[in-house]
């Protein structure tokens, strides 16, 4: 069973032995991040730094002249990821006899947002999500489509796996988060996830609903969370919306996830070399947000070459997409492997096997520059027994 891992190019360029690390632990492949949102990130055994500080959503390789003259663009890496960090780093893996893909984050953008507000997911209250741009938005759907061509298409690189190719919501940790204090499920994370920027109030209104009714509306369905009624799930979402809006809202906000995806594979597909391997990062919830937006298991199966599946709750998942899998289709099953961020190392080989029972294909593993020296050795055992 093929295992592939994450990877920075942060904890490879500058420790000559990181690459020989990451293939003594028996995965196949490295999946390299060539953009990535802010974060701050542990490197436990590079040699040169232990904490390293990505301060915006970067490329982490030299942009070429296709972004002259636009006003959306990608931002260049700051001392974290210095010219080409990419292309460094994938040349040190792919001695070290991996198969190198690229790992690109696409819809969830701070700094993106913050430049440019009006790019911004708008809630039904006007709060604006900096860190999710509207997928809806034409210039914004271009500059992703454009992107994902070009990140995806790396020198050196295999295959790319897309990350948030769809829409963000409120779920987002944030520096010094305070966003708990009222629990959410799948009903009110889904009605803080409706957009009502202008072109989202455009595309309800082309679906017969008055787009001010509508935020009303959402507003009023959200009114009995915060007073700590319980979340209903999905039924609650038609229950407190209405079916009509809930439908309204479904049919404009799955045609633009769906479309957009077409249009960021085919542009990936344009530009790559033949039998580039094309994966994208889903969950079979259709109307769930965030860096695995649900998609119609069927449908995205016939537009990628398959998906990565998150499995930190277990490989149910994997199912609806196992129901629909094509001849030759990937199914990777991704697991945390760090122990310290809930991560189930020692659970990996038993962890595996399920998953393969219920359809996966491959095995994804979260994160090989982040884990302990005793997550790894985890991490060795359980992939020398499969």
């Amino acid at each position: 069973m093929k295992a592939s891992t994450f990877v920075y190019p942060w904890d490879v360029n500058g420790d000559p032995e990181a690459a020989g690390r990451i293939a003594a632990l028996g995965v196949r492949q490295a999946t390299l991040a060539a953009t990535y949102h802010s974060t701050r990130a542990l490197t436990p055994r590079h040699p040169r730094h232990r904490i390293v500080t990505a301060e915006h959503a970067a490329v982490l390789y030299p942009m070429d002249d296709r972004w002259k003259g636009r006003e959306l663009r990608p931002y260049a890496a700051g001392d974290w990821a210095p010219g080409d960090a990419f292309g460094e780093a994938a040349e040190a893996l792919a001695q070290a006899g991996l198969e190198v893909h690229t790992w690109v984050v696409l819809a969830h953008n701070s700094r993106l947002g913050a430049d440019h507000p009006d790019t911004s997911v708008v809630n039904a209250y006007g709060d604006r999500y900096a860190w999710a741009p509207c997928i809806a938005q034409p210039a914004t759907r271009e500059y992703l489509v454009t992107l994902a061509a070009e990140a995806a298409v790396r020198p050196g690189a295999r295959g790319t796996e897309l990350e948030s190719l769809g829409w963000y919501g409120l779920q987002h940790l944030h520096a010094h988060d305070k966003t708990g204090g009222v629990p959410l499920g799948d009903a009110g994370f889904y009605l803080m996830a409706l957009c009502f920027c202008a072109v989202c109030r455009e595309g309800y209104g082309a679906q017969g609903v008055d787009p001010d009714e509508l935020a009303a509306a959402v507003r009023a369905a959200l009114e009995p969370l915060w007073r700590g009624a319980p979340d209903e799930g999905w039924t609650g979402v038609e229950k407190l919306l209405g079916e009509a809006n809930t439908a309204a809202t479904r049919a404009w906000r799955d045609e633009r996830a769906r479309t957009l995806q077409e249009e960021a594979v085919a542009a990936v597909r344009a530009a790559a070399p033949e039998d580039f391997q094309v994966l994208l990062h889903a969950d079979p919830v259709t109307y769930h947000v965030g860096a695995n937006p649900g998609v119609d298991p069927a449908h995205i199966l016939s537009v990628a070459d398959g998906v990565v599946v998150p499995c930190a709750g277990g490989p149910a998942l994997l199912t609806p997409f196992a129901e629909q899998r094509r001849q030759g289709a990937v199914i990777a099953a991704n697991f945390g492997v760090v122990s310290g961020m809930g991560g189930s190392p020692a659970t990996l080989a038993a962890d595996a096997a399920r998953a393969q029972d219920l359809g996966a294909t491959e095995l994804r593993l979260y994160h090989a520059g982040l884990a302990s020296d005793g997550d790894l050795e985890s991490v060795r055992e359980a992939l020398a027994g499969l």
